[in-house]
Parts: structure tokens; C-alpha cells; sequence
């Protein structure tokens, strides 16, 4: 895939995607201060913890994460993951995360972010993309990844808590990927 990218977003709006690169780590930390604690949440990771952001950074050097970033005017304003396993059962599935800031929402950044990660899962030889969302707090994004051929693997109930302590289901959708876009 060729970074950098240019994208014109709703009301004309500019930004650039990128790969993560090892100097980001300062925009990184604005970014993820910029979202909200009940959006951090559902991460699983605490993205505010120092040690977990250098381990995140240390996973992109090895290769086990594909990290992309959506910049305007250099200021992070959307950030996507694919998550990868080397070895095992499961090695044949990619996990996905696309995190977008509020102001920045429902302007078709995410859209871009995930045509990137499914490109980058087809050229990794990818048979499958995983993502994992909250129904009831995510309902956006799973309307999102349906149009883009995602299904509702299963749903578990009750599994996950909100940041009130509240419980909500957890949504698994499924995409099968494809050698080539013109595969399907």
C-alpha cells in the first residue's frame, strides 16, 4: 500500500494516512488524551499507561501490529490497528481497532482507516478480520462494518462492563477476506 494518503473527509476536510512510525509516540499520547476515559474503556489496553504505549510501539517494530494514523494539520484525529498472530489456531485471523476522535466522527475517517486495514489484512494473507464491539456504546461502528460485508459472529451477553459498571454485550463480527478486491 503507498502512504502517505490523502483523504477529503464530509465538508472538505484533509487528512493524510500514514503508518505509525517510531517518533509518534508524542502525538500518540495527545491523541488518546483527547478521547474520552468511557471510549478508552472498552480498549483493551490502558492506552494511558506509559509502559503499555512503549509495548504497543515495541509490537509495530516486530511486526505483530500494523498501526495507521489519519493526521490534519499534524494532530492525530483517527487511528487504526490490526492485530496479528504469527503461529497457531488462529493465525489465519486478523483483529481490528479504529479509534477516531469525537469531533472527527461521522465525517467517513473510519471508513478510510478500515479500507486500510482490510488492505493491509489481504496482503498479509489474511482469511478473516475480528472485531469486538460493545452493542448499545459502539452501534455506529457495527452499522459501519456491516456495509463493508462484516456478519454478526456470535454476541455474548452481558459480557462486558461500562465504566458505570453497567453490562453490555459484546458484539463479534466476522469479514472473510479474499485474495484480491476483485475476488468477490
Amino acid at each position: 500500500m503507498r502512504y502517505p494518503k490523502e483523504c477529503v473527509l464530509k465538508e472538505c476536510v484533509e487528512a493524510v494516512i500514514r503508518p505509525l512510525e517510531p517518533g509518534d509516540r508524542a502525538l500518540m499520547e495527545a491523541f488518546y488524551n483527547r478521547i474520552p476515559e468511557s471510549d478508552r474503556w472498552f480498549m483493551n489496553y490502558d492506552v494511558m499507561d506509559p509502559a503499555i504505549m512503549g509495548r504497543w510501539f515495541d509490537a509495530v517494530e516486530k511486526g505483530s501490529v500494523c498501526s495507521i494514523l489519519a493526521l490534519c494539520e499534524e494532530t492525530v484525529v483517527g487511528q487504526g490497528s490490526l492485530y496479528l498472530r504469527g503461529f497457531g489456531a488462529t493465525s489465519h485471523v486478523g483483529r481490528f481497532r479504529i479509534v477516531v476522535l469525537p469531533e472527527f466522527r461521522q465525517m467517513r475517517l473510519g471508513t478510510w482507516l478500515l479500507l486500510d486495514l482490510i488492505q493491509l489484512a489481504m496482503d498479509r494473507g489474511l482469511e478473516m478480520l475480528r472485531a469486538d464491539l460493545v452493542a448499545g456504546v459502539e452501534d455506529g461502528a457495527i452499522e459501519a462494518v456491516q456495509k463493508f460485508d462484516f456478519f454478526k459472529f456470535a454476541e455474548l451477553k452481558n459480557y462486558v462492563k461500562d465504566i458505570h459498571g453497567n453490562r453490555q454485550d459484546l458484539v463479534i463480527m466476522i469479514k472473510r477476506l479474499h485474495k484480491e478486491w476483485s475476488d468477490f
